[in-house]
């Protein structure tokens, strides 16, 4: 059996989106699983070894330059690598026109069936216009959790129950040479940045986690990645004794610094969740989304504060340190 998954956005969603390569094969032991993924997120994917191919979709990137022709090239490989293969399924988990496009170009069997969400879950980017394609669409509660909602598209669809936790099924990244800025000592890793500033735990708080942390002789990692975001990790750092502000990590050394944290802390973030994914110790901080969307809650390492209007207080995170070392 070929399957084709479509999620080709963001950081979280794409981790989110792990679990149902390894439903897939519990059930179906003999299919093949190809992956579209924008081609920033596609080392990612790689690391699952249910993935058989990785494609990937380059669209930001294409759409800056349209009327271009290596842009009409590029653009017109990735079509004819969705048809090398004739797809028993194609699924789109994310619910966009462009992912319902992506599906469409797929080369179906000829008993090849599309499949998508019917329906949004509160809060989501959904667009209705993506059923436009589906042979059939299955709907989901409007508050299912970002990992079980393709879980449940893809189980409905090949007829299996989920009766497991999610399971990521994420290799170690290998990066070699062994970064120079990777401690050799346990550390900790604060995913202080976010897009939203509505969702940033206060400067106050992590400076004194960071000062409870040091007194365990447990240094503090400090990644960014925009220039703002730079700024506002040196400032932590000018008030942290035991912090260390990260140069520019390519995505291979972010999954890296997660994979190997001790103790991962962070707002509602993609970097967050892939430490959660890899079921590193992990405190995931809400302070003004809501914790059922994306909750890591498959593992007893992960602990999950706060809520959306109701951030976490720093005798929380003291605690649940206090469960996780």
């Amino acid at each position: 059996m070929n399957i084709l998954l479509v999620r080709v956005s963001s950081l979280g969603d794409v981790v989110h989106n792990m679990p149902i390569v390894a439903d897939i094969l519990r059930h179906v032991p003999h299919a093949r699983i190809d992956w579209v993924v924008e081609e920033g997120y596609t080392a990612l994917v790689r690391l699952n070894p249910g993935v058989h191919r990785v494609i990937p979709f380059a669209l930001r990137r294409w759409r800056k330059s349209l009327t271009s022709a290596a842009t009409r090239a590029e653009m017109g490989a990735f079509r004819r690598s969705l048809r090398e293969v004739e797809y028993d399924f194609v699924f789109d988990t994310q619910g966009l026109l462009k992912t319902a496009v992506v599906m469409r170009l797929a080369l179906l069997a000829p008993a090849g069936q599309r499949i998508g969400l019917a329906n949004a879950t509160e809060g989501s980017g959904y667009e209705a216009i993506s059923r436009i394609f589906h042979t059939f669409s299955v709907p989901v509660g409007v508050r299912t959790h970002a990992v079980e909602r393709g879980r449940v598209v893809v189980a409905t669809a090949l007829g299996y129950a989920l009766d497991t936790p999610a399971d990521f099924k994420l290799s170690a990244p290998r990066v070699e040479p062994r970064p120079d800025w990777l401690p050799v000592q346990p550390y900790a890793v604060f995913f202080h940045a976010t897009a939203r500033a509505a969702k940033q735990w206060q400067v106050a708080h992590w400076i004194t986690i960071a000062a409870d942390l040091a007194a365990r002789g447990m240094p503090v990692l400090l990644p960014w990645g925009s220039p703002s975001e730079k700024i506002a990790a040196e400032q932590l750092a000018a008030l942290m004794p035991n912090a260390q502000v990260l140069p520019k990590l390519s995505m291979m050394d972010a999954v890296l610094l997660a994979h190997d944290a001790a103790l991962a802390i962070g707002v509602d973030t993609g970097l967050t969740h892939i430490a959660a994914a890899f079921n590193r110790p992990t405190i995931e901080l809400y302070i003004d989304s809501p914790r059922w969307k994306t909750e890591g809650n498959w593992s007893p390492d992960i602990i999950n504060l706060g809520d959306e209007g109701q951030p976490p207080t720093v005798d929380d995170v003291r605690r649940a340190i206090a469960v996780l070392l």
